[in-house]
């Protein structure tokens, strides 16, 4: 690989912590001139479940690749429970179990059987009853005699967890697992990848559905053109960028704001019955209490009020807006 177009630090070994992946300073160029990663620097934690987020050729799935040794970066390092992705491929690759988002394998195979196969591939021995707790956490093994061809699309999504789980990997990545599902299967897998972190296992996981993120992930990273945004707890993502506000129905209608109450944050709809205040709910003094009484001097009178709080949806699109396209 070439060097790093500027000075880095020398990389250390991944010591006695909690990383189960590193990745360091990557960057991958295609031949065609056109620059996929651009001095990514990741740690996944050993355990977590992590959602990357990006657009469609945020570089997402480059990067999947790399780390699961598919594509070559053009510099930088990778290390997988302390190995080399690139030096020591094949014990790293072994750590490793892949959900794409197509099944690619020959339709007229049994499941019992290409699960089985899977497992070869990667050197495991023979455990026929290993293979059979597999399909049956993935409500497969009532399918375990059937023909690939003869399944559901929902079916064929379990087979392909099932095939990534074969040999056993401490790590899981899920590119886009629900992608085209139904709500009750999507909300299936959704326990099943719960019960594998609880097992130990790292899940990684790319996805559409910000809901998914929301639901699932300990920690979210934000790709975008390539470069890697931000990587944040989540629920303090939502509270650092993620926006408050109160919502006041009134009583009778306003023609206006009062001046006495009158500030940026307060805003009134078209028809004078609702104001809606966006405040800091990390802030020790939010301001509400100030607005209340303001408004009750001013002899305006609240029907009801709510509190909401912005998804990480509207977090995500607010990262990404007005970065260069």
């Amino acid at each position: 690989m070439r060097p790093a177009a500027h000075a880095r630090p020398a990389p250390q070994p991944l010591g006695a912590d909690d990383a189960v992946i590193r990745v360091e300073g990557l960057e991958k160029t295609y031949a065609s001139g056109f620059t996929a990663l651009r001095n990514v620097d990741l740690t996944i934690r050993r355990g977590e479940i992590f959602a990357l987020l990006g657009e469609n050729g945020a570089g997402k799935s480059t990067l999947i690749g790399a780390i699961c040794g598919l594509v070559r970066p053009s510099a930088g390092r990778i290390l997988v429970d302390g190995h080399d992705a690139l030096a020591d491929y094949r014990v790293a690759r072994t750590k490793i179990g892949l959900v794409p988002q197509e099944l690619h394998v020959d339709s007229f195979e049994r499941v019992m059987d290409t699960v089985a196969f899977s497992r070869g591939l990667f050197g495991k021995p023979r455990d026929a009853a290993f293979v059979e707790g597999v399909l049956r956490d993935l409500s497969l093994w009532d399918k375990r005699d059937a023909k690939i061809i003869a399944l559901s699309g929902g079916m064929k999504r379990r087979l392909l967890i099932a095939k990534a789980l074969a040999h056993e990997p401490a790590i899981l990545f899920l590119d886009e697992p629900t992608a085209g599902v139904d709500v009750e299967l999507r909300r299936d897998m959704w326990r099943m990848v719960h019960r594998l972190r609880e097992r130990g296992v790292t899940i990684i996981l790319t996805t559409h559905y910000i809901e998914e993120a929301e639901e699932m992930a300990d920690r979210v990273g934000v790709i975008h053109k390539g470069e890697i945004l931000l990587v944040e707890e989540k629920t303090a993502l939502m509270r650092k960028l993620g926006r408050r506000e109160l919502t006041l129905h009134l009583r009778e209608p306003l023609a206006a704001l009062p001046d006495a109450i009158a500030r940026p944050a307060l805003t009134l709809d078209a028809e004078g019955r609702t104001l809606t205040y966006v405040f800091d709910s990390q802030s020790e003094d939010t301001g509400i209490a100030d607005l209340l009484r303001r408004l009750s001097e001013a002899g305006v009178e609240v029907r009801d009020l709510a509190t909401t709080e912005s998804s990480l949806e509207e977090i995500f699109v607010s990262l990404v807006k007005g970065r260069p396209s």
